[in-house]
């Protein structure tokens, strides 16, 4: 009998006795949630309550299969993605479950990560998507050559593809983006006339927002689409002063007097950090300053998260990985970047991936994203926003934008 229709055809003494295996994986669960709760309904017919020993939030998930349980414990976080794209399980709001997962991250351990033959093959796979020359263009065109028309059908006005920085609750994201573009610019240091490398240039609001202060700017990317976007973007605006180029990081030439870089560090991988740091270190001029803003994991969890290959690495971004904040300074201090002034604001990653959120049912809703995206994509990509948001209101991870000197 399959695990999947046990409570259609068992009987109740054989329905308790099957079901016991995954009561006791959550009784695993349930002591890993030191804060929080889910309010579980199972295939059983029974309800349970796990955690609830101390305040978080309150994820109500309905199991609709015990497959669900199989494939998060074999498969980990892509797993739990296949289950609730074939109906293992559901929620009204997923939200506060991924927000649970992470929040307790560290004392769930590897309860809900994946192990033996799929860790083996998922690291394989991942092995495939290296982040050297040719692999980071694949990489890079599988995620933001989707097309300007999809982008552009639920970010902002200015096209950020990055967190905001909220200055109230009520701002709109177009000025929590100009906020954030603001700091990084004053971090830079820049001033008319300077000349100011970004590396990943996205769509270029950076690049607009520099020009329009009399900075010269370098944009770089790997992303054709991004790349015709901004020259259109920089024709458009009559801007001066501003070269973008397909251009791989590490073959970057020449002198400038600062360099920015805004979640392009999640597209580096560990392996290459090395390389990232040191092409920073070695266009700058003596003195020179680089602002950078990227996304963190707790350094806690990272040994575990490395050695794993999660949803989004598998399913939307190929070679993509979080950093560790304190590798990561060890290695920018060995490349001669001076640290300074770390600013950390994950809050208000979860309220601009929410606000992305709602952007994108609307986009739907309308009829406005490009016509070869069907509706399992829509759902990959709404599991998507959503999971991220939850990530970072779990505080597991989280964004930062730090100051590196050229000493």
């Amino acid at each position: 009998m399959k695990i999947d229709n046990v409570g259609d055809r068992a009987t109740p003494w054989r329905r308790r006795a099957l079901a016991a295996p995954f009561h006791r994986l959550l009784d695993r669960i349930d002591a890993g949630l030191t804060a929080g709760a889910i309010e579980a309904a199972l295939p059983d017919g029974t309800a349970r309550l796990l955690g609830g020993r101390a305040p978080g939030p309150v994820a109500i998930v309905t199991l609709h299969r015990w497959r669900a349980l199989v494939r998060l414990v074999t498969q980990g976080s892509v797993g739990w993605y296949e289950g609730w794209e074939a109906g293992d399980w559901s929620s009204p709001d997923p939200v506060p479950l991924f927000d649970l997962f992470m929040r307790n991250a560290r004392s769930l351990g590897d309860v809900a990560r994946a192990g033996g033959v799929a860790r083996l093959a998922a690291r394989v796979g991942h092995l495939l998507r290296r982040n050297h020359r040719p692999g980071a263009r694949r990489n890079i065109a599988a995620h933001y050559d989707l097309g300007n028309d999809f982008y552009r059908a639920w970010l902002d006005d200015t096209l950020t593809y990055s967190s905001a920085i909220f200055a109230r609750s009520d701002e709109t994201l177009e000025a929590a983006q100009a906020h954030k573009l603001g700091a990084v610019l004053e971090r830079t240091g820049a001033g008319p006339g300077d000349r100011v490398l970004e590396i990943g240039c996205g769509w270029g609001s950076f690049v607009e927002a520099a020009a329009r202060a009399g900075v010269r700017v370098h944009g770089i990317t790997l992303s054709v689409e991004q790349q015709r976007a901004v020259r259109e973007r920089v024709a458009r605006a009559g801007l001066e002063g501003v070269e973008v180029t397909l251009t791989d990081y590490r073959d970057v030439e020449g002198q400038y007097d600062a360099v920015a870089s805004t979640e392009m560090v999640e597209a580096v991988g560990e392996e290459y950090w090395p390389a990232y740091l040191q092409t920073i270190a070695r266009v700058l001029k003596p003195g020179g300053r680089a602002a950078l803003q990227f996304i963190t994991i707790e350094e806690g969890v990272f040994d575990r998260y490395r050695r794993n290959v999660d949803f989004i690495q598998r399913y939307v971004f190929p070679g993509g990985m979080l950093v560790s904040a304190e590798r990561f300074r060890a290695v920018a201090e060995a490349a001669g970047l001076e640290w300074r002034d770390e600013h950390r604001f994950g809050l208000d990653y979860a309220e601009t991936l929410r606000r992305w959120r709602v952007r994108f049912t609307v986009a739907v809703a309308e009829e406005r994203l490009p016509a070869q995206f069907d509706a399992r994509f829509v759902r990959l990509w709404r599991y998507y926003l959503m999971y991220c948001e939850g990530g970072f209101r779990g505080g597991g991870i989280d964004v930062m934008q730090v100051t590196l000197v050229r000493r």
